[in-house]
């Protein structure tokens, strides 16, 4: 039988308790006073944080469901992931009971360094919003507006599905089909629909009695625009609130989630 070396040993618990704590350092301190939207590259507006503030606070006081929002200029030679994860780890986002906290990401493109967004979930969203449904979030909600420079556009597109994803008002599932809509595909599939609807009226002897019967083809059409381009439109109703944020609450997080750059 071997003998253990003491050293060695000695050494590696050395190691693994205080890189940890370095690693922590890199990571910005916890908000005083406690704030959701945490901005500290200055790509938001004083008014657009305070949008957003006003939504997540109103959230967090209907659900006790947190989001926190964190722009960065730099990770600090941190993956993107474990950033995002020390973040809710080390400001205790969520409630301890629940650990319903959600971190979302943004490191802004800068120069040639691409930018990078990336969306945690604590452990009691993690069935709520799985990693593919963050995924999803990221690439089609964030990245497209934060190409165009828009990154509150980005994040409020962001924050207009998690919120229905967290609260239980849409699956994660029935998200994951409309983001089909927005391909060409998707598009096209409600034109179609009116336009076998409107064939089949128009063969119909009874048209007084099918539901939709005399409406004009151009109008149908025009219903099937709507129809296709409505798109998360439900998501958008949230509507701001008032009042502070009260402070974060001890939530853990496991892992979930996922990101993205551009």
């Amino acid at each position: 039988m071997k003998k253990i070396n003491f050293k060695i040993l000695l050494i590696t618990l050395s190691f693994l308790l205080i890189v940890p704590q370095l690693f922590s350092q890199e990571i910005p301190e916890r908000p005083t006073p406690p704030r959701l939207v945490n901005d500290f590259t200055g790509v938001l507006s004083r008014e657009q944080a305070n949008q957003l503030e006003k939504k997540l606070v109103q959230f967090n006081n209907q659900t006790s469901n947190q989001i926190t929002v964190v722009l960065v200029n730099s990770l600090n030679g941190i993956a993107l992931s474990d950033f995002a994860y020390t973040i809710g780890e080390k400001w205790k986002v969520g409630q301890k009971e629940f650990d319903n906290g959600i971190v979302i990401l943004v490191k802004p493109k800068i120069g040639r360094e691409k930018g990078q967004a990336f969306i945690a979930t604590g452990y009691g969203l993690e069935g709520a919003i799985p990693d593919g449904t963050t995924k999803l979030i990221v690439e089609n909600e964030m990245i497209p507006y934060f190409k165009n420079g828009d990154y509150y556009g980005g994040i409020n597109r962001a924050i207009s599905v998690i919120i229905p994803l967290a609260a239980g008002e849409f699956s994660s599932d029935e998200y994951a089909k409309t983001t089909t809509q927005g391909s060409p595909i998707g598009r096209i599939v409600p034109f179609l629909v009116l336009i076998i609807i409107f064939v089949l009226m128009r063969g119909s002897r009874a048209r007084s009695h099918s539901v939709g019967a005399g409406i004009p083809f151009w109008t149908a059409l025009l219903l099937g625009s709507m129809m296709g381009g409505s798109s998360h439109g439900s998501w958008n109703n949230f509507s701001s609130g008032s009042g502070g944020f009260g402070g974060f609450g001890g939530g853990s997080f496991g892992g979930g989630g996922a990101g993205g750059s551009w």
